[in-house]
This record gives C-alpha cells, sequence and structure tokens, in this order.
C-alpha cells in the first residue's frame, strides 16, 4: 500500500502530460473531448484516492523524491500536504467541469486545443508538488506556454496585444525568480536545490531583501496584486473562456501558492520587514479594484476585477502572519476557486448564446433561463460571502486577522464587502431581471450536462460553508511550516 501512495504524485503529473501529448494525436474533436475527460476524471480519482489512503493510514504529508538531474544537485522532489492536496483537487476539479462544460465543436482544431489545456494542468499540478526549486521553475514556466498558445490561437480580436502583454509580466516575473534561485543554489555550494536547504540557509537581512524582493514581484504579478494587475482584465476578456476558467480559478492561485510554499519559510525577516507596507498597497488595490467592477458594463471585465478584489484580500490575509488570517486564506484559495468558476461558467454560457458580454444589452434573461438565473444567484452569494456559503468562514477569519493586524487597515479593506454587494447584485438585477432585452429572445435554459455541472459547484458550495472542518484538518500540517519562523 505504501508503494502506491508513493506513486500518488507522480501520477497527478503524469497523467495529465500524457493525456496532453495523446490528444494532439486525435483528430475528432469528439473524441479528443472525451479524451480530456477521461485523462482529467483520472486525475481527480487518484487524487481521491490518495486522499482515502492517507486518512487511513493517518499519513497527512507524501513526500517523494525521485533521482532526476542529480549532477547539479537537483531532484524530482514532491510532496502531497494539505496545502498542495487542497489545490490539486481544485485544479482537477476544475480541468474536469471545463472539459464538460465546453462543447467539442467550440474550437478549430479541438485535438490541439485540449491537448494545450492538459499540458496546462500538468504544469499547475507540478507547481503545487515541487519541493525543488529547479523542478518548481519548470513547472511554473510548463504552465504558462500552453496558456500563451491557447490565447493566442483561439482568443478574441485583440488577442495578440493581451497575450504580448500577458508574456511580457509573467517574463520578468520568472527572470527575476530564476536570478533568485540561481543565487541560493550557490550558496548551498551548488548541491542542492531543494526546499529543505534553501530553508536552512543563513541568509543575512539584506540578501532576504532582494530575494524576497524578487520573488514576490513574480508571485504578485501572477496573483496578479496592485499595481501589476493591468494585464489580467485585458488577458481575460481576450482569451478563450475555458482558459479564462482556468487563470481565475487555478492558475492565480500559484502566487498565492509561492507567497505561502516559498517565501514565508524562506525570508522570514523580509516578510516582516515589509509586510505592513505591502498590506497597505494590497488594501488600497482591493478597494480599487471593487470600485471599478461597479462601473464596468462588460461582465468579464466585473468578473476580472471582483478577482483582483478577492485574490487581494487572500494576500493579506497571509501577509498579517496571524494563523486565524493564514487558515483563511488557505481555505479561501479553493473556495475562490470553485465560485469564479461558476460566475465565468455563467459568462460563457450567456456569449455563447448571445455573442454578447456587456451587461447594458442583457436583461431579462430569468424568464428564459430561470434555472441558470438560479444558479448565478447561488454563485454571487458566495462569491459575496453569505453565511453558510463557502467563503464566509474563510472571509471572516481573514478580516479577523487583519484585524488583529490593523483596525484601520480592516476597516479600509472591509469597505470591499460593501462594494463586493453592489456590483454583484447589479450584475443579476441587470442581467437576469427587469426589462426583457432582445438578446433574451434567444436564450434558452440550461439542460442535462449543463445542469450537473452546477449541482457539482453548488453542492461544494454549500457543503464547505456548513462544514469546513475536514478542510481545516488538512491543512493543520502545512500551517506549521508556514508559520514556523514567526511564532517566537
Amino acid at each position: 500500500m505504501f508503494a502506491a501512495i508513493d506513486n500518488f504524485p507522480a501520477l497527478l503529473i503524469w497523467i495529465p502530460l500524457l493525456g496532453g501529448l495523446l490528444s494532439f494525436f486525435v483528430k475528432d474533436a469528439k473524441q479528443a473531448k472525451s479524451s480530456a475527460i477521461v485523462f482529467a476524471a483520472s486525475s481527480l480519482l487518484v487524487l481521491l484516492v490518495s486522499m482515502n489512503y492517507a486518512g487511513k493510514e493517518n499519513l497527512q504529508v507524501n513526500q517523494v523524491s525521485y533521482e532526476w538531474l542529480s549532477a547539479i544537485g537537483s531532484n524530482f522532489g514532491l510532496i502531497l500536504d494539505g496545502l498542495t492536496r487542497s489545490m490539486s483537487l481544485l485544479t482537477a476539479i476544475v480541468f474536469l467541469l471545463v472539459f464538460l462544460l465546453v462543447p467539442s465543436d467550440q474550437y478549430k482544431a479541438a485535438h490541439k486545443f485540449y491537448g494545450l489545456m492538459l499540458l496546462a494542468q500538468c504544469g499547475l499540478v507540478g507547481v503545487f508538488l515541487a519541493t525543488d526549486a529547479l523542478v518548481f521553475y519548470l513547472f511554473w514556466e510548463l504552465a504558462l506556454i500552453p496558456v500563451y498558445f491557447l490565447a493566442s490561437i483561439w482568443g478574441g480580436e485583440k488577442r495578440i496585444k493581451a497575450t504580448f502583454k500577458f508574456f511580457i509580466y509573467t517574463f520578468i516575473g520568472s527572470v527575476l525568480m530564476l536570478v533568485a534561485i540561481l543565487y541560493m543554489y550557490n550558496k548551498t555550494n551548488a548541491t542542492s536545490f531543494g526546499l529543505s536547504a534553501f530553508f536552512n540557509l543563513n541568509n543575512t537581512a539584506s540578501e532576504q531583501y532582494w530575494l524576497f524582493g524578487a520573488f514576490f514581484i513574480a508571485f504578485a504579478i501572477k496573483m496578479p496584486l496592485f499595481p501589476l494587475h493591468t494585464w489580467q482584465p485585458e488577458a481575460y476578456e481576450q482569451s478563450p473562456a475555458p482558459v479564462t476558467m482556468v487563470l481565475s480559478s487555478v492558475m492565480v492561485k500559484m502566487g498565492l501558492f509561492g507567497l505561502l510554499r516559498w517565501i514565508m519559510p524562506l525570508f522570514p525577516l523580509a516578510v516582516k520587514e515589509f509586510n505592513t507596507s505591502i498590506l497597505v498597497l494590497i488594501a488600497f488595490g482591493i478597494v480599487y479594484a471593487s470600485l471599478v467592477a461597479i462601473y464596468q458594463d462588460n461582465i468579464k471585465r466585473l468578473i476580472a476585477y471582483s478577482s483582483i478584489a478577492h485574490i487581494g484580500l487572500m494576500a493579506m490575509g497571509i501577509l498579517t502572519l496571524k494563523e486565524v488570517a493564514v487558515s483563511g486564506a488557505l481555505i479561501q484559495m479553493f473556495n475562490h476557486g470553485i465560485n469564479i468558476l461558476a460566475l465565468w461558467m455563467i459568462a460563457f454560457i450567456i456569449e455563447r448564446q448571445t455573442g454578447i458580454s456587456s451587461i447594458s444589452k442583457l436583461g431579462g434573461l430569468a424568464k428564459k433561463a430561470p434555472v441558470l438565473s438560479i444558479f448565478m444567484v447561488i454563485a454571487v452569494l458566495a462569491n459575496v460571502a453569505l453565511p453558510l456559503t463557502n467563503s464566509f468562514v474563510g472571509e471572516f477569519m481573514i478580516f479577523n486577522g487583519i484585524y488583529q493586524s490593523n483596525k484601520l487597515l480592516a476597516a479600509f479593506a472591509g469597505l470591499s464587502i460593501i462594494f463586493s454587494a453592489v456590483y454583484s447584485l447589479n450584475m443579476i438585477k441587470n442581467v437576469f431581471y427587469g426589462t426583457e432585452s432582445q438578446a433574451a429572445s434567444v436564450v434558452k435554459d440550461i439542460r442535462g450536462v449543463e445542469i450537473l455541472i452546477f449541482i457539482i459547484l453548488t453542492v461544494l458550495i454549500l457543503i464547505v460553508g456548513i462544514y469546513p472542518q475536514p478542510f481545516f484538518q488538512m491543512f493543520s500540517d502545512a500551517l506549521g511550516l508556514i508559520l514556523t519562523k514567526y511564532n517566537s
């Protein structure tokens, strides 16, 4: 049994990798979609089985290492702990539901589209599992490269400009992070890229400051945090809908994950030195993004700015260094992925049927699509953290930690709660209710697989909202490593 457990981390990488490569040879669009669904479902099944085994054996952490580039001190190190399990679970759920939702004839050369999507899944899971800095960096790039091609080939009319801006931002961040990784590798006397080896380095305060800056810029771009966010609305608007769903649900979590797994344990002096200044900047960004969202007429841009605000709140929770806020951010990373996925899926269905993403040109859709409107209301209420929905517990804990850290910041960032309700409820009112628009005449209600997808999302929203304790138990092992240098 233990041999099987040791194979789980590797399987989570190999399954989407092989699926992605095989998809390029499946020319038929329906077969390509079916193949992608099978591989995505297999990843989810492997993860669920690994969680079951871990529970039975009381094995919270499953860490393995395979010989790889031993000549330069790099091993293929992987870990399954509470943090990586939750992120891998979110990734598997998102990709499976996206594949189920998108029609096989939605995009030309569907086999290439699904192949690149599965390669992106492989890269994302690798980022979450890696314990070797070189492996982490390679998967970081692997996750981005397929997304660049997906957006530039199947995106909107302004896709080239949006993807170029996305590439420049992420490239600069990646280069800075690589320089920092190589610096720390040389400090180990060129013997190891392992996280544990980096953890044991006695970096001076000045070294920690610039290393922190290099890593933080890379992660802040990916989240993204204000003022490094300007690539996001354009990229979300111009990318094909499935790519936007992945970007917003999972890929932005790469930055938050990097903050938790790499920055917090490695650079405690720098975190303590700069966290107050960064918290102020993030709080301003949260309120700014929320206000911009209120005035958006494009439903996709509204969701994009909403995501910026919510990601900023999670980053604030982490940087308070308060256990309650970090715990809230950990569960909120999963919850936000589920909620934002539901919103993007509804926006995709509306645009696919009407060809319209402008809120002012929509209205009265609830009369023609009552079931879709019900799921939209549920998703929006979860997004504004209504009690008994999944986001309530996480956001409550985050604000609790922010309040303990700085009362004024908590009050200022708390404005986002009000603004979130304003733009979210206005969106429901203007899109689904009120005067019936011309666009409503062509709208059909969801059925079949689409209803099943939204039932799954709704169940996740309610289960985590009512009984979040299993997630907190899952995170208990990771929390100690994250805050180990901040409890003294």
